[in-house]
């Protein structure tokens, strides 16, 4: 329920900050920024969330130091590391196939550093807004993979995506 808020708020962002900016560049804009959105709010929902109605309580609790040793539960077999392992990759292909449709200026090292200062900031906010959560290297080397991963879909499947997005550019002057 609390999560509530925070979709609330990215909705009311949404509409007065970026749809109408993003409508006046087009469909093809509009459905590429939406589509980035979307999965940026989904992204803080999986790992932050909530936000609003926790920051009250952000200095109420202890803040865990990063795990710094890459995958040590890996190599300790503790937990259900390759689950972890492998939704971490999964959580940001999509941000490493958008980024470069955003804008088309954006190469292979930007996209890795991109999807490493989002993964960063995750990592470091995830014990200050919720005291349960912990930050990991781990975490943030899979992300850059998943990152990594995202931009060679991109690759593989640009021609693909650039058609579609000429035919929904296209109904734009019909």
């Amino acid at each position: 329920m609390e999560v509530l808020v925070d979709f609330a708020v990215l909705t009311i962002i949404y509409f007065r900050k970026f749809y109408k900016k993003w409508k006046k560049e087009g469909r093809d804009v509009l459905a590429v920024n939406t589509a980035m959105y979307v999965y940026l709010s989904f992204v803080l929902y999986f790992t932050l969330m909530p936000i609003i109605t926790s920051l009250p309580f952000i200095f109420n609790h202890s803040y865990t130091p990063m795990n710094l040793v890459p995958f040590i539960d890996v190599l300790n077999s503790r937990g259900d590391f390759v689950r972890q392992v492998v939704l971490n990759i999964i959580m940001t292909i999509p941000f490493g196939f958008l980024l470069p449709l955003t804008n088309n200026n954006i190469k292979i090292l930007k996209v890795v550093f991109y999807t490493f200062l989002l993964s960063l900031s995750i990592e470091l906010l995830q014990p200050l807004i919720n005291g349960i959560r912990s930050a990991d290297i781990t975490d943030l080397i899979t992300n850059v993979a998943g990152g990594i991963i995202g931009y060679a879909m991109y690759l593989t499947f640009k021609p693909l995506i650039m058609k579609i997005l000429n035919c929904v550019s296209n109904t734009n002057s019909l």
